[in-house]
């Protein structure tokens, strides 16, 4: 293997968080913010890119240029680096920063490489490359939720993604087809077909709630799946915010206690 054979214990159930074990020179990476704790002996360390032999391997422009890709997918110039410098076994854990499922995948056993949205890279370990996927279809560019950008995950070693709400792992033969929401596409292993669909009848695209496109992926391969999109957890929570904060602006009004009482808040 060209990555670091590390292994894992996911513990909790709505706010999850991984514990990685290392042996000796062991290193896993991560993106900034999802450190959680770290046993003695562990050293961290800010690098430059991914730490993968692909990137270590790249001259100063390489390097710059795969920089300037993950600014566009809205992540940092830099990841954090755990390495285990002592001896015997040593162990770190990272958090995931929303209720839902922590998603190990053993990129060896899906040939090699898994698509998956921008914000669902969590940690992996050190060797496995974290790039970018360019859309090359405009459909799937401009209506498909994430862009004409989306996180490539390449190598033999483990990684851990974050999805929200409870994770479907979805296995797709040849020609077999599946529609999702945009929002709720999590990740794909590299032969699937994914396209983005525009919902049929003028009546579902205006009044159905459910937008105008799906997201339309073909087999063979996987697809994991979540229920529950951050960003549909921050819409309810901006929504509710918007909602109870003016009932409290009226709190004081003569009609304010009638329309709580009709609204259902004193039952």
């Amino acid at each position: 293997m060209n990555a670091h054979e590390i292994d894992y214990q996911i513990f909790g159930e709505e706010m999850q968080f991984v514990e990685i074990e290392l042996d000796p020179y062991e290193t896993v990476i991560a993106e900034a913010g999802s450190f959680m704790m770290m046993d003695d002996g562990i050293e961290l360390a800010t690098i430059f890119g991914d730490g993968s032999h692909e990137e270590q391997n790249k001259d100063l422009w390489g390097k710059l240029l795969s920089a300037g890709k993950r600014l566009v997918t809205g992540e940092s110039l830099f990841m954090t680096a755990f390495t285990h410098a002592g001896t015997g076994k040593k162990r770190v854990s990272f958090a995931a920063p929303y209720p839902g499922r922590i998603i190990p995948l053993h990129l060896a056993e899906l040939e090699g490489r898994i698509i998956c949205q921008k914000d669902a890279f969590l940690c992996a370990a050190k060797g496995v490359s974290v790039g970018i996927e360019f859309s090359r279809r405009l459909g799937r560019g401009f209506f498909g939720g994430e862009g004409f950008i989306m996180q490539k995950l390449e190598g033999d070693g483990m990684a851990f993604l974050h999805a929200g709400g409870t994770i479907v792992k979805k296995e797709l033969a040849i020609g077999e087809s599946l529609r999702i929401d945009t929002g709720c596409l999590v990740a794909f292993t590299r032969d699937i077909d994914y396209d983005i669909e525009m919902i049929r009848g003028v009546r579902n695209m205006l009044f159905g709630g459910e937008g105008l496109f799906y997201a339309h992926l073909q087999g063979p391969g996987t697809v994991w799946v979540q229920s529950l999109p951050f960003s549909r957890l921050a819409d309810r929570v901006v929504a509710a915010s918007r909602q109870y904060g003016s009932k409290k602006k009226g709190e004081g009004s003569v009609l304010g206690g009638l329309g709580d009482l009709l609204d259902g808040d004193k039952w």
